[in-house]
């Protein structure tokens, strides 16, 4: 085959690359936009597709933006900045609806409009910057696309909260000085509505003389309020300085009078779109239609992000995470809140459910936001439990779509599904999708 064509770029595909067709076969080809007219180069073929990449843009789309990011393109993150906004957010339904149609027979009429977000930059609450350093300098920033290679970040990043950009810009002076540079492979930025709490990734055999280190760079390092060291997992988090308070709140009301304030710890999960994960608790609050007598279990529960906000509505509400540091901070939560409705349990999520079965205890809705992965085996004994109403967040259309599939044997049927663009700039798609019992 010869390796250089023309084609038509038709649309996007999970994964972030346009699609086009070279002699009737799908192409995928990086950084491309539809509508564009691209000569490519073919650089690798399967039995079913084709890679390539671009020479020249011939006709560019309509739809093409300037990114303004200057390492786009070689940053291994944002890889939708080329893209105007809307058609991201279009992309986004049709990739979403296109994999529950494969994976679980749901039609398109289903799949709601993406809910665009309110910043389409500065709006990630969370980053993790890495870092190499030599006799060359110092270089904080991001894997370079495919590879360990660190590209530098001077600027910042354009889908950060200004505060984190900030601290890159402290610890980037204050780094220089550090008498180990190779031993900070990566720092963590998380900000909240309240705190700012960084943490060092130290591999070196002398972790006091680090957090010394610094401990003495405290008031350079603002407007960080705390800062952790990190040896190892997650259990080696140690406190340097500061605050390890990063707070939030959530409206207790579709109204939205009244809120009540969630706390997480360092390390732990939360949401990276603050107003984002707002308009996910609005959709969760509208699909379940709670009257006030219902008894709800969420899965995967993090923090009680979705638990306690709900709970002032409904009788009971139990949440099971398998992260026992999330589920302390959940507790916690109930308690600085003043909730006495709902209570929370360590564990695997589908061995709870079974042993909630197994106590013949039956809840009215399930909300499961799951990982990457999904949750195949959970939602696999979820009947046992005779909700009416499962709530199924999901950051994977494919993993959504398979255990949608598994769901649909057990008798449930998708009503609706909406995509929610969480995370603009990238390929990237949450969604919420109702499914009721048949």
């Amino acid at each position: 085959m010869n390796s250089d064509f023309t084609l038509h770029i038709e649309k996007l595909a999970f994964g972030g690359n346009g699609v086009g067709r070279i002699d009737g076969k799908v192409c995928f080809v990086p950084y491309t936009c539809p509508g564009d007219e691209v000569r490519v180069r073919v650089v690798s073929e399967k039995r079913s597709y084709l890679t390539a990449s671009i020479l020249e843009i011939v006709t560019p789309s309509s739809d093409r933006a300037v990114p303004p990011c200057p390492l786009f393109g070689s940053c291994g993150g944002c890889g939708w900045q080329h893209i105007a906004y809307l058609r991201q957010l279009e992309a986004k339904r049709q990739i979403l609806s296109e994999t529950l149609w494969r994976g679980a027979r749901v039609a398109d009429d289903l799949v709601a409009d993406t809910v665009p977000s309110p910043l389409q930059f500065g709006y990630r609450s969370r980053v993790q910057f890495k870092l190499y350093g030599n006799g060359d300098g110092l270089r904080i920033g991001f894997f370079r696309h495919g590879s360990h290679v660190v590209e530098d970040a001077p600027k910042g990043c354009p889908i950060a909260l200004p505060a984190i950009n900030d601290a890159l810009h402290r610890f980037r002076e204050v780094v220089a000085d550090f008498p180990e540079p190779t031993a900070i492979p990566q720092i963590n930025v998380d900000c909240a509505e309240q705190g700012c709490v960084g943490i060092v990734n130290y591999t070196g055999r002398n972790p006091d003389r680090a957090a010394a280190f610094f401990n003495s760079h405290g008031e350079a390092l603002q407007p960080l309020t705390g800062l952790y060291l990190q040896t190892g997992r997650k259990s080696t988090l140690t406190k340097v300085w500061g605050s390890d308070l990063l707070a939030y709140s959530l409206p207790t009301s579709p109204a939205g009078a009244n809120s009540c304030t969630l706390v997480y710890g360092p390390g732990g999960f939360s949401q990276v779109n603050g107003p984002q994960n707002r308009a996910l608790l609005g959709l969760v609050r509208k699909m379940a239609n709670f009257r006030g007598n219902e008894r709800v279990l969420d899965l995967y529960c993090g923090n009680g992000n979705f638990s306690l906000p709900l709970a002032g509505e409904v009788v009971a509400v139990t949440g099971i995470e398998e992260y026992e540091g999330s589920v302390a901070a959940a507790i916690d939560n109930s308690q600085r809140n003043g909730i006495g409705n709902a209570r929370f349990t360590a564990s695997d999520a589908t061995a709870a459910v079974r042993r909630l079965a197994a106590n013949n205890e039956r809840f009215d809705t399930v909300i499961l936001d799951p990982p990457r992965t999904g949750a195949a085996e959970t939602v696999r004994e979820l009947h046992l439990l005779r909700p009416e109403r499962i709530i199924y967040i999901s950051c994977d259309p494919s993993t959504l779509a398979r255990d949608c599939g598994l769901l649909a044997a057990a008798g449930y049927h998708v009503c609706t599904s909406v995509p929610v663009d969480m995370f603009p700039q990238t390929y990237h798609v949450e969604s919420i999708t109702l499914l009721q019992r048949d």
